[in-house]
Protein backbone atom coordinates (compact mmCIF):
# COMPACT_ATOMS: atom_id res chain seq x y z
CA UNK A 1 0.00 0.00 0.00
CA UNK A 2 1.25 3.46 -0.79
CA UNK A 3 2.05 6.14 1.79
CA UNK A 4 -1.02 8.06 0.62
CA UNK A 5 -3.27 5.11 1.53
CA UNK A 6 -1.76 4.80 5.00
CA UNK A 7 -2.30 8.51 5.59
CA UNK A 8 -5.88 8.31 4.34
CA UNK A 9 -6.64 5.37 6.64
CA UNK A 10 -4.99 7.12 9.61
CA UNK A 11 -6.96 10.30 8.91
CA UNK A 12 -10.20 8.33 8.65
CA UNK A 13 -9.47 6.46 11.88
CA UNK A 14 -8.63 9.70 13.70
CA UNK A 15 -11.82 11.36 12.42
CA UNK A 16 -13.87 8.29 13.40
CA UNK A 17 -12.31 8.35 16.87
CA UNK A 18 -13.08 12.05 17.32
CA UNK A 19 -16.67 11.68 16.09
CA UNK A 20 -17.15 8.75 18.46
CA UNK A 21 -15.72 10.83 21.29
CA UNK A 22 -17.97 13.75 20.34
CA UNK A 23 -21.00 11.43 20.43
CA UNK A 24 -19.98 10.12 23.85
CA UNK A 25 -19.47 13.69 25.06
CA UNK A 26 -23.05 14.52 24.07
CA UNK A 27 -24.39 11.36 25.74
CA UNK A 28 -22.50 12.14 28.97
CA UNK A 29 -23.74 15.74 28.85
CA UNK A 30 -27.34 14.59 28.45
CA UNK A 31 -26.88 12.24 31.42
CA UNK A 32 -25.46 15.05 33.53
CA UNK A 33 -28.26 17.42 32.58
CA UNK A 34 -30.91 14.79 33.29
CA UNK A 35 -29.64 14.78 36.86
CA UNK A 36 -29.34 18.56 37.00
CA UNK A 37 -32.99 18.81 35.95
CA UNK A 38 -34.32 16.00 38.14
CA UNK A 39 -32.47 16.42 41.45
CA UNK A 40 -33.87 19.91 42.17
CA UNK A 41 -37.32 18.55 41.24
CA UNK A 42 -36.82 15.85 43.88
CA UNK A 43 -35.85 18.65 46.29
CA UNK A 44 -39.20 20.33 45.54
CA UNK A 45 -41.13 17.23 46.58
CA UNK A 46 -38.80 16.47 49.47
CA UNK A 47 -39.36 19.97 50.87
CA UNK A 48 -43.13 19.34 50.70
CA UNK A 49 -42.94 15.95 52.48
CA UNK A 50 -43.54 15.62 56.21
CA UNK A 51 -43.84 11.89 56.86
CA UNK A 52 -40.63 10.07 57.81
CA UNK A 53 -41.14 7.25 55.31
CA UNK A 54 -41.40 9.76 52.44
CA UNK A 55 -38.42 11.76 53.71
CA UNK A 56 -36.28 8.61 53.90
CA UNK A 57 -37.34 7.60 50.38
CA UNK A 58 -36.34 10.99 48.97
CA UNK A 59 -32.96 10.81 50.72
CA UNK A 60 -32.22 7.49 48.98
CA UNK A 61 -33.42 8.72 45.58
CA UNK A 62 -31.42 11.95 45.82
CA UNK A 63 -28.23 10.17 46.94
CA UNK A 64 -28.43 7.58 44.15
CA UNK A 65 -29.13 10.23 41.52
CA UNK A 66 -26.33 12.53 42.66
CA UNK A 67 -23.61 9.93 43.17
CA UNK A 68 -24.71 7.28 40.67
CA UNK A 69 -25.78 9.37 37.67
CA UNK A 70 -25.06 13.09 37.96
CA UNK A 71 -21.50 13.01 39.23
CA UNK A 72 -20.25 10.30 36.83
CA UNK A 73 -22.05 12.15 34.00
CA UNK A 74 -20.34 15.41 34.99
CA UNK A 75 -16.90 13.83 35.23
CA UNK A 76 -17.25 12.00 31.91
CA UNK A 77 -18.57 15.16 30.22
CA UNK A 78 -15.60 17.19 31.42
CA UNK A 79 -13.03 14.51 30.59
CA UNK A 80 -14.43 13.86 27.11
CA UNK A 81 -14.69 17.61 26.45
CA UNK A 82 -11.07 18.07 27.44
CA UNK A 83 -10.06 15.15 25.20
CA UNK A 84 -12.00 16.67 22.29
CA UNK A 85 -10.24 19.97 22.83
CA UNK A 86 -6.85 18.20 22.77
CA UNK A 87 -7.77 16.25 19.63
CA UNK A 88 -9.40 18.98 17.59
CA UNK A 89 -7.90 22.09 19.13
CA UNK A 90 -11.10 24.11 19.26
CA UNK A 91 -10.55 27.81 19.85
CA UNK A 92 -12.35 31.10 19.71
CA UNK A 93 -14.34 33.35 21.95
CA UNK A 94 -17.34 31.02 21.90
CA UNK A 95 -15.24 28.31 23.55
CA UNK A 96 -14.16 30.62 26.35
CA UNK A 97 -17.78 31.54 27.04
CA UNK A 98 -18.78 27.86 26.91
CA UNK A 99 -16.05 26.98 29.42
CA UNK A 100 -17.32 29.76 31.67
CA UNK A 101 -20.80 28.21 31.52
CA UNK A 102 -19.30 24.78 32.28
CA UNK A 103 -17.61 26.27 35.35
CA UNK A 104 -20.97 27.72 36.43
CA UNK A 105 -22.58 24.29 35.94
CA UNK A 106 -19.89 22.68 38.06
CA UNK A 107 -20.62 25.22 40.81
CA UNK A 108 -24.36 24.51 40.47
CA UNK A 109 -23.65 20.76 40.66
CA UNK A 110 -21.63 21.27 43.85
CA UNK A 111 -24.40 23.46 45.26
CA UNK A 112 -26.85 20.62 44.59
CA UNK A 113 -24.49 18.35 46.54
CA UNK A 114 -24.53 20.82 49.45
CA UNK A 115 -28.33 20.91 49.38
CA UNK A 116 -28.37 17.10 49.32
CA UNK A 117 -26.25 17.04 52.49
CA UNK A 118 -28.60 19.58 54.12
CA UNK A 119 -31.58 17.33 53.37
CA UNK A 120 -29.70 14.26 54.59
CA UNK A 121 -28.99 16.04 57.90
CA UNK A 122 -32.59 17.32 57.92
CA UNK A 123 -31.32 20.90 57.87
CA UNK A 124 -33.11 22.15 54.75
CA UNK A 125 -33.68 25.90 54.90
CA UNK A 126 -35.59 26.45 51.65
CA UNK A 127 -39.21 26.14 50.62
CA UNK A 128 -40.51 24.05 47.74
CA UNK A 129 -41.11 27.32 45.86
CA UNK A 130 -37.44 28.25 46.17
CA UNK A 131 -36.49 24.85 44.73
CA UNK A 132 -38.90 25.35 41.83
CA UNK A 133 -36.97 28.48 40.85
CA UNK A 134 -33.63 26.81 41.56
CA UNK A 135 -34.67 24.03 39.17
CA UNK A 136 -34.95 26.43 36.22
CA UNK A 137 -31.34 27.61 36.19
CA UNK A 138 -29.76 24.70 34.24
CA UNK A 139 -32.30 25.22 31.44
CA UNK A 140 -30.85 28.67 30.79
CA UNK A 141 -27.30 27.36 30.78
CA UNK A 142 -28.20 24.48 28.46
CA UNK A 143 -29.84 26.84 25.95
CA UNK A 144 -26.86 29.19 26.01
CA UNK A 145 -24.32 26.38 25.54
CA UNK A 146 -26.23 24.76 22.68
CA UNK A 147 -26.50 28.07 20.82
CA UNK A 148 -22.80 28.78 21.41
CA UNK A 149 -21.68 25.39 20.14
CA UNK A 150 -23.94 25.34 17.09
CA UNK A 151 -23.57 28.96 15.99
CA UNK A 152 -20.03 29.74 17.23
CA UNK A 153 -20.89 33.46 17.10
CA UNK A 154 -17.38 34.73 17.92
Amino acid sequence: MSLWCYRAVACFNNRLLMLTLKSLHIIFMVTWFAGLFYLPRLFVYHAMTHDQEGIDRFKVMERKLFYGIMTPGAILTIVSGFWLWLGWGFSGGWLHVKLLFVAVLIAYHLWCGKLLVDFRKEQNRHSHIWYRWFNEFPVLILAAVVFLVVMKPF
